[in-house]
């Protein structure tokens, strides 16, 4: 008797929780939600995006209304529709308790911007990805000029370097990888202002302390990278404090295991 007691009364218990449950998710649906709560991630000072500008494009595209029920909110078309912005790395929506709900997105961190040969203008972030120029920012980061094919709309460098065809007729991955280099070393971040690229397919470096110009030659690897700026640093420390930074007018590290410097007339 005892035992076919405890049966009821759990059977009782279990259906009001389960009725409770089902009407309190029915009252959530029909609630009206409220605005966002938007965190935005920056890694670094690159402020690409704000919170009022997220809000505004969600709004444009239709995803957020005025008298919005919690059963109108589509949470996968919104991450979506977010991660589909160039300038975001990684986005998340999710409810909270009650008629509240949340965004979280971490924003790209941009490494150089490119002048391409069509006049056209966007950033390379630290992962190889093209994005769009923002009007809230520009971002303070190494410029890319000359002769440059590649678009916003290009593929990415990973791709691009898992890519025989794309490789050849590409300069994004050649780009990426002189100006990540550059962007993670303190000495060369300081020092280097522009990377330009020539129609020959040689990649010159602008200075800003100085007014001589460095022939990097071609990038094609991360090791001929390497080699090429640790050549460039060793010249820096040991040689520019005895030559003077305005006596060359020309520093050439194309060639392996040297640096040829041409001498102001």
């Amino acid at each position: 008797m005892k035992k076919w007691l405890k049966i009821t009364l759990w059977s009782v218990f279990a259906l009001t929780v389960f009725i409770l449950m089902s009407m309190v998710k029915e009252a959530q649906e029909e609630s009206v939600i409220s605005k966002p709560i938007i965190v935005i991630k920056v890694n670094g000072e690159n402020a690409f995006l704000t919170e009022d500008e997220l809000y505004t494009r969600l709004v444009r595209r239709g995803l957020i209304y005025n008298g919005q029920h919690y059963k109108g909110l589509k949470i996968h078309e919104i991450e979506k529709f977010l991660l589909s912005m160039s300038e975001i790395k990684s986005a998340k929506v999710f409810s909270n308790i009650g008629s509240t709900w949340s965004i979280e997105v971490e924003i790209r961190k941009p490494i150089a911007r490119i002048f391409n040969k069509y006049g056209e203008s966007f950033y390379l972030d630290d992962l190889g990805f093209t994005m769009v120029p923002s009007s809230l920012y520009t971002a303070r980061v190494v410029v890319v000029t000359g002769d440059i094919p590649d678009r916003v709309s290009s593929e990415s460098v990973p791709i691009i370097i898992n890519n025989v065809t794309l490789k050849t007729n590409r300069k994004l991955d050649d780009l990426y990888r002189i100006s990540h280099y550059v962007c993670s070393d303190e000495l060369l971040q300081a020092q280097i202002g522009q990377i330009h690229c020539k129609s020959n397919g040689d990649y010159v470096l602008v200075p800003q302390v100085g007014d001589q110009i460095i022939v990097f030659g071609t990038a094609r690897t991360d090791q001929e990278v390497f080699e090429k700026f640790e050549k460039l640093k060793i010249f820096y420390k040991k040689a520019m404090p005895y030559e003077g930074w305005n006596k060359y007018d020309e520093i050439s590290l194309k060639y392996d295991k040297q640096i040829v410097c041409k001498k102001k007339e």
